[in-house]
């Protein structure tokens, strides 16, 4: 069995990337202040892109400009660009740290592992939520990590070492120290190949869809969808990014405080 406590991948976690209305009604009740100081902690920058002229982007714009000043005060090291140019599609975009367990789970949750004739391919379904079942194990993570070092003195990982050794598998004594490490490895090199072996550039494709994850378009949206979309990346970026915040050195900016100050 794959896993090391014998048991396989049973349930997948929620959508990544659901509607923007799922999100925002999923949100807790939190004052417009407190989500929007908490920008900065889970993601690195915002960019906004627009038309000044088209009543297309008149949302994002109108947003941006009412709301740009209170953003900048409530995190002030977090980059707010607002890109303008003729005929520009309105978005906004950020950046997110996707993970090989994220892009997995997309995967199964949007059916992208996919015969030529469009019916769902069993093989490739069933190695994704096996490499999966992989990832969630610390068990078994731990033993691949540790196993690495039971043959003293020698790395199976040493960069070029199947190019100067091609043998060293077969070596006695090597080969009997890191028996547990080279079944781990092969296993999941083997499930990795099936992973990535669908028609059409499947898997790429795959990548790519996840990674428009982090725009949102807004073309004739209103102010309240903007803020939606950006409660979505908000939402995305608690589960994807791990940002450590950057606190100044010295007190730079003044920040509105109680009133008797």
């Amino acid at each position: 069995n794959f896993t090391a406590s014998g048991q396989t991948l049973s349930s997948i976690n929620p959508p990544l990337a659901p509607t923007l209305i799922a999100l925002y009604r999923s949100l807790p009740a939190t004052s417009n202040m407190s989500w929007k100081a908490s920008l900065s902690r889970h993601l690195p920058v915002l960019r906004f892109f627009g038309c000044p002229k088209s009543p297309a982007s008149r949302g994002l714009m109108g947003w941006y400009e009412k709301n740009y000043e209170e953003l900048k005060h409530l995190n002030p090291t977090m980059p707010l660009l607002l890109r303008c140019s003729d005929n520009a599609s309105p978005a906004i975009t950020t950046e997110l740290s996707f993970t090989t367990s994220h892009l997995l789970t997309y995967m199964l949750q949007n059916n992208k592992f996919q015969n030529p004739d469009g019916s769902p391919n069993q093989l490739r379904r069933e190695a994704a939520a096996k490499f999966l079942g992989y990832l969630s194990d610390p068990d078994l993570k731990r033993e691949y990590r540790l196993s690495r070092w039971n043959s003293p003195g020698f790395d199976p990982q040493r960069p070029f070492l199947d190019e100067e050794d091609s043998d060293w598998k077969t070596h006695p004594q090597i080969g009997g120290d890191l028996k547990r490490y080279v079944e781990i490895q092969e296993e999941l090199e083997s499930t990795w190949e099936v992973i990535k072996s669908g028609p059409d550039g499947e898997f790429t494709k795959a990548e790519n869809g996840l990674l428009m994850c982090q725009r949102v378009d807004l073309w004739c949206a209103g102010e309240n969808e903007v803020e939606a979309a950006l409660k979505h990346l908000l939402n995305l970026g608690r589960e994807c990014n791990d940002l450590e915040t950057d606190f100044p050195e010295f007190v730079t900016e003044f920040y509105p405080g109680v009133a008797d100050l």
